[in-house]
C-alpha cells in the first residue's frame, strides 16, 4: 500500500540507537521502547524534523526496554504498550498518557490462503498458542472458514522473545476469552509461552513469520501490510466476523473511558460492539515528573503536543486510532505535574 513505502528502510533500522538521523545533537529528543508505535514515530519524527529542525532519535527495542531505560534516566522518555501501575510511576517518579490506539493482527504464511481469507476467533487463537491445533487444516480453524481451501500443513507459532507490550495485549485478550490461558499463562510483556519459536522485536516476528511456511504471528498492523503478509479477519466479542481496520480499530477505541481512568490505566482488547477489533491496544509514554534535563524534557513535551495536533492525519495513514482531542486536553493538563524547581516545564498551548 502506498502509505508504506517509506516505512521499509526505517523498520530495517529500527534497532540502531539513532533512528530517524545519523547525527544527534543537543536539541535531539531520545526515547526507547514499543515497536508497535514505532512506524508513526517514524513518520512524526520525518515531519518534526523538517518543521522544526528537532529529531526525534527513537530505539524500537521493546516495551520491557523502553521501561527500563526511562527508569535508568539514559533516555527522556520511554513508550510502552503496557501501562505501568499506580505503585510502578510512584516507585520511579513517572508519569504516562496514551499516545496513539491501534491493532494487534494475528499474521500468516500459510500455502494458498491470501491475506484477510482466513477467519479466526479467541478459542481457536488461544488453541493455536497452546500447542493444541498444530495443522491448518484443523476441524476447529475448518468450521470458521467453509469454503477456504486449508493445507494439511504444521503450524509454526511464532511470538516474542523480548519484552513486549504487543505481547502484553496480545496475551491479555487470550486471558480474556480463554480461563485456561489466564490460569496456566496469563499476561505480561513476556510468558512462558507453551509452544513456538522466539523472534525479537516486530520486526523480527514479521522477518520469521515471512520467511516461514506455515507460520503465524502477532503485530502492530503497520508491519503486517508493511511485509505484505497474510492476516486474518476475527470473529469479535459480539461474534462478528470484523477486518482489521481504522474502522474496527476505531470501533474498539471509542469505548475507552479514558476521562475515569486513573493515570490513564485502561487496556481496551476485547471490546464490546458489532464492529470492534477484538486485539485493539494502545501506547503510553513514560516520563520523568521531575526531569533530570529540563530543556530535553521540555523539547520531548512540545514534540508530543505537535502530535496530537498536527500529527492525526499520518496516524490515519498508517492505520493508527488519534487520541481524542477531549482525551488530549486532560493528557495536557496532566503535564503540569512534570515540574522543575516548583514550575511546570511546559505548558501546552
Amino acid at each position: 500500500m502506498n502509505f508504506m513505502k517509506n516505512i521499509a528502510t526505517g523498520v530495517a533500522l529500527a534497532a540502531l540507537s539513532v533512528a530517524f538521523t545519523g547525527t544527534a545533537y543537543a536539541a535531539d529528543i531520545a526515547g526507547a521502547g514499543s515497536s508497535f508505535i514505532y512506524p508513526v514515530f517514524s513518520k512524526w519524527g520525518e515531519a518534526y524534523k523538517a518543521k522544526t529542525g528537532v529529531a526525534l532519535n527513537y530505539q524500537s527495542i521493546g516495551s520491557g526496554g523502553g521501561i527500563k531505560q526511562v527508569e535508568a534516566k539514559t533516555v527522556t522518555f520511554g513508550a510502552t504498550d503496557k501501562p505501568l501501575s499506580d505503585e510502578e510511576l510512584t516507585k520511579n517518579g513517572l508519569t504516562q498518557f496514551p499516545m496513539v490506539m491501534g491493532g494487534i493482527v494475528p499474521m500468516y504464511n500459510i500455502e494458498g490462503v491470501k491475506p484477510g481469507e482466513l477467519v479466526l476467533d479467541g478459542k481457536v487463537l488461544e488453541g493455536i498458542y497452546m500447542g493444541e491445533i498444530t495443522k491448518w487444516n484443523d476441524p476447529a480453524i475448518a468450521a470458521l472458514n467453509k469454503g477456504v481451501k486449508l493445507p494439511e500443513q504444521a503450524i509454526v507459532v511464532v511470538h516474542r522473545a523480548d519484552g513486549s507490550g504487543t505481547t502484553f495485549n496480545f496475551t491479555d485478550y487470550l486471558s480474556k476469552v480463554s480461563p485456561e490461558w489466564k490460569s496456566k499463562i496469563g499476561s505480561d510483556t513476556a510468558v512462558e509461552w507453551p509452544v513456538g519459536v522466539g523472534a525479537k522485536g516486530s520486526e523480527g516476528v514479521a522477518n520469521t513469520v515471512k520467511q516461514t511456511a506455515g507460520a503465524i504471528g502477532y503485530n502492530e498492523y503497520a508491519y503486517v501490510i508493511q511485509n505484505k503478509l497474510g492476516y486474518a479477519k476475527m470473529k469479535n466479542e459480539a461474534g462478528k466476523v470484523v477486518e482489521p481496520s481504522l474502522d474496527s480499530f476505531a470501533a474498539a477505541a471509542a469505548n475507552a473511558d479514558w476521562a475515569h481512568a486513573k493515570n490513564f490505566n485502561l487496556v481496551i482488547t476485547n471490546q464490546p460492539g458489532d464492529k470492534s477489533w477484538p486485539i485493539a491496544a494502545s501506547t503510553w509514554v513514560l516520563i520523568h515528573k521531575d526531569p533530570v534535563d529540563k530543556d530535553a524534557t521540555e523539547a520531548a513535551l512540545k514534540f508530543f503536543a505537535w502530535a496530537y495536533k498536527d500529527g492525526s492525519e499520518q496516524a490515519k495513514a498508517l492505520e493508527y486510532v488519534a487520541i481524542p482531542k477531549p482525551v488530549v486536553t486532560l493528557i495536557e493538563k496532566s503535564w503540569d505535574e512534570i515540574q522543575k524547581d516548583g514550575k511546570p516545564v511546559f505548558k501546552a498551548m
